[in-house]
């Protein structure tokens, strides 16, 4: 069973928020990263563009295949990992700390409530495989 923490909210696209006042730490979930498989490139927005909710803000390509990133609230980038570019192994490693991928500042801060929490998440994983 996937790593699923509980200081995060989740979209149904397999990406994760972390938030802190009025920002949200975004990357992909463990089960996303072990269904990809070994990534070899992420390409992510600049810093200042702006997002809604669920629009495709950069991809992550695997030895698999190459998959949008759906941004789960809308939002401005305020910060990339920019470490990602020469190491994105981190991706498979540790997908909900070192590799995180965006920091925005939330347009509006109730689009978090449109997500899962951990344990409805981990409900629409077993959905999803069954």
């Amino acid at each position: 069973m996937a790593n699923i923490p509980e200081d995060l909210h989740f979209s149904k696209d397999h990406e994760w928020v972390r938030l802190a006042g009025d920002t949200g730490t975004i990357g992909i979930t463990d089960h996303a990263q072990h269904a990809l498989g070994d990534v070899v490139y992420v390409e992510l927005p600049k810093v200042g563009e702006k997002f809604t909710a669920h629009e495709a803000f950069g991809s992550v390509e695997s030895v698999k295949a190459v998959s949008e990133l759906f941004m789960p609230v809308a939002g401005e980038v305020t910060e990339i990992n920019d470490t990602l570019q020469d190491e994105p192994e981190k991706v498979n490693n540790d997908p909900h700390g070192e590799a995180w991928m965006v920091k925005i500042r939330l347009s509006n801060s109730s689009d978090i409530d449109s997500l899962l929490n951990p344990a409805e998440y981990e409900d629409y994983l077993k959905t999803e495989t069954e």
